[in-house]
């Protein structure tokens, strides 16, 4: 592991009724220690998972691949701060990393395709051909092969949106081996997926309490919820073939 822990300054925010300092999970929170190569963060929507993986990522010095927001309604200007009162502290000194968000995901492919159109060598480094000429779920699982094969630290913001559950496994194939390989990767991912959840080996926070708390994948609502749903579709099914 890279990346050892993550501090929170909550004595410092500047404000805490403005987004994402109003976020309860940050209000209570005095660190996140990082124990496996292998974090997931689990919660509802609006729980500060994607805002916390994009605020280490700022942290780190990770670049974000996104065009620049166009002109808002409402301008916060604390919107782009929480990193600024966070620390972290490193194992064994930095090293680089990559930021993968599903939603910026086609930003970086635009982005790719007018580098190529200059040097086409650059496709080399992400699979051998376009990202825009595959589809979105294929063109992911192309970036992920070809990404997490570098030493580092990588942060994912819900990759499963556009991977089919068979892609999902892949996924898990593709960090194991990576995270495995004499500890060549650290992973922190925020996902909803059970499947990605099941990560052997994985430490999961759930961000739907304050302070954010690691537990079991069985203890998570995601887990309970598809697994109710599988065990009420079985019932569904038998009650149908009784007739």
């Amino acid at each position: 592991m890279y990346l050892k822990h993550i501090i929170f300054h909550p004595e410092k925010y500047p404000t805490r009724d403005r987004f994402p300092f109003d976020i309860p999970a940050f209000h209570y929170q005095s660190r996140v220690c990082f124990n496996s190569p292998v974090t997931l963060f689990v919660g509802e929507n609006g729980t500060g998972k994607s805002t916390l993986i994009e605020a280490i990522a700022h942290k780190c010095g990770i670049h974000l691949w996104k065009h620049c927001a166009g002109t808002r309604l409402e301008v916060n200007p604390y919107e782009n701060r929480f990193h600024d009162y966070l620390s972290i502290e490193w194992m064994d000194g930095c090293v680089p990393g990559a930021f993968f968000g599903a939603s910026i995901f086609q930003d970086f492919a635009r982005m790719l395709e007018e580098w190529a159109a200059a040097d086409p060598g650059q496709l080399r480094y992400f699979g051998g051909k376009s990202l825009l000429t595959q589809s979105h779920g294929q063109s992911i699982m192309t970036f992920f092969k070809a990404r997490y094969s570098v030493k580092g630290l990588y942060l994912l913001d819900e990759p499963e949106t556009a991977l089919s559950p068979k892609s999902q496994i892949e996924l898990i194939e593709v960090i194991l081996k990576t995270s495995a390989a004499a500890g060549r990767a650290q992973f922190i991912i925020a996902t909803h997926s059970p499947i990605l959840l099941a990560c052997p080996g994985a430490e999961i926070y759930s961000f739907d309490h304050s302070p954010i708390k690691p537990i079991r994948y069985e203890e998570t609502g995601h887990y309970k919820i598809y697994r109710n749903l599988l065990e009420g579709g079985y019932r569904l099914l038998e009650k149908a073939e009784r007739g």
